[in-house]
């Protein structure tokens, strides 16, 4: 985040706002209709009467002084004399103001965002003045989402914020209701107008109010980009109390869950597991108890080697309720984003996924029905025993000539593909000197991330 937007209370606020062209009257028009006190000065002369507000307050044609500036909490400079400009930005900063020079964002303290105004609901988008053009069109998008009767709602909430907080002390609960309430018909009959009938059915719904159930979403985070999140996922996250998250999940994911949510980490390496799998269920089934709404987030898919059916069973044991949100398995994203389609007409008319890591004491992979020819494989955890696999492969009859691709962090900024053959695998995971997760694939297809790597470079 390269800038932080703050929301600033206009109640007995004094706002001054400096020139008379365009760049000064849309400043002004933002707080023509608000509690603030608005001061308007116009040393280069008043605008023509028509572009002038009918609500805006007579301007004085002077430049402010010290003492007009006192007391002021925003102060906007509109002016093409740059010198004047930094002069009454001088006396503003002293008055304790916050200034903007209009498209100076070197003499600003601060950017005016794109802003969608719905009363008691402001949104606002920034770009750190980069971008205000962007800004504008991505406002102009989320407002054609928004009701106008937005702020029906959340004045209704403001009302009733004290008397619900009063009858329902617990936050977690509060949480739940305001939930309810914005999501159900309360919501919709205020954002109506119909704020009588709103008001009923939000003190109904308060007065049902009661400790919720605890509920465990198994989820599935995807390869690590977080736009391949799925639209369930993205929801599920968002409404999370607890996300107990493993090592494969990014920060770029968690950053798309809600920022008060307990986070904690329960990642697992070869031969490092920070918390044993016995211990996250009961982690798990600890917190749904406690009323908790969970995701237990898993990279890639959670059902194709990430242990959820292990946690689904569990749930089920300890009565909790649990729903499983599929994601998008590493082998299918990393395939795709180095070009290996897994399956192909001409060349592999079956795929299958394959752990190189067997139980302890375990049954071991049918090598013979793996090494079989037209067929591609996708090897998980498989880095630390490259060698080994290639080499049950090859004596399994499947030719030291076949091509294959080692994907690491695949789909993220930082991918990297590796391309050879079966015969030469271990050699080549040794030489790459992988520090991310990665999947190998063997089969005639993996030679497409040879030239998938090759058309990269040509566009660089």
């Amino acid at each position: 985040m390269r800038v932080f937007l703050a929301s600033i209370p206009l109640e007995a606020a004094k706002i001054v706002i400096v020139g008379a062209g365009e760049p000064a009257l849309a400043k002004l028009r933002l707080f023509l209709n608000t509690p603030a006190e608005v001061a308007w000065f116009a040393p280069d002369g008043a605008p023509d009467r028509i572009e002038t507000p009918l609500t805006a307050p007579t301007p004085l044609l002077r430049a402010p002084e010290a003492e007009d500036l006192a007391g002021a909490r925003l102060v906007f400079i509109a002016l093409g004399d740059l010198d004047q400009a930094r002069r009454i930005g001088v006396l503003a900063r002293a008055a304790g103001a916050q200034v903007n020079v209009v498209d100076q964002p070197a003499l600003s303290d601060f950017q005016t965002p794109a802003l969608i105004d719905r009363d008691e609901v402001v949104v606002g988008v920034a770009t750190g003045g980069s971008a205000p053009i962007l800004a504008r069109d991505i406002r102009t998008a989320i407002e054609g989402v928004l009701p106008a009767g937005l702020a029906h709602v959340a004045r209704l909430a403001r009302e009733l914020r004290d008397t619900v907080k009063a009858s329902t002390p617990d936050f977690m609960a509060r949480r739940r209701f305001w939930e309810k309430a914005f999501r159900g018909p309360a919501a919709t009959l205020a954002a109506e107008g119909r704020t009588a009938e709103a008001r009923r059915e939000m003190l109904r719904l308060l007065n049902l109010a009661a400790p919720e159930q605890g509920v465990v979403h198994i989820v599935g985070a995807g390869p690590g980009d977080p736009e391949l999140l799925t639209l369930k996922a993205l929801r599920v996250l968002q409404d999370a109390d607890v996300i107990i998250h493993d090592r494969l999940v990014p920060e770029a994911v968690l950053e798309r869950a809600r920022r008060d949510a307990k986070r904690l980490y329960v990642g697992k390496a070869r031969g490092d597991h920070s918390v044993p799998q016995d211990q996250i269920e009961a982690l798990m089934i600890a917190e749904a108890r406690a009323g908790h709404r969970v995701v237990r987030l898993k990279g890639g898919d959670p059902f194709v080697f990430g242990r959820g059916g292990e946690e689904l069973e569990a749930m089920r044991a300890a009565g909790v309720p649990v729903f499983v949100v599929p994601g998008v398995t590493a082998a299918l994203a990393c395939a795709a984003s180095a070009g290996i389609p897994l399956t192909h007409r001409d060349h592999a008319q079956a795929v299958t996924f394959v752990t190189a890591q067997a139980k302890p004491g375990g049954v071991e992979a049918d090598w013979s029905r793996l090494a079989g020819p037209n067929h591609t494989l996708a090897i998980y955890m498989g880095t630390d025993r490259a060698e080994e696999t290639a080499a049950r492969l090859m004596a399994a009859g499947r030719s030291g000539a076949t091509p294959a691709a080692v994907v690491e962090n695949g789909g993220r900024p930082d991918e990297r593909v590796l391309t050879g053959r079966l015969n030469e695998l271990g050699a080549m995971v040794r030489g790459a000197n992988l520090t991310g997760p990665a999947l190998l694939f063997v089969g005639e297809t993996a030679a497409f991330s040879a030239t998938q790597a090759h058309l990269s470079e040509a566009a660089a």
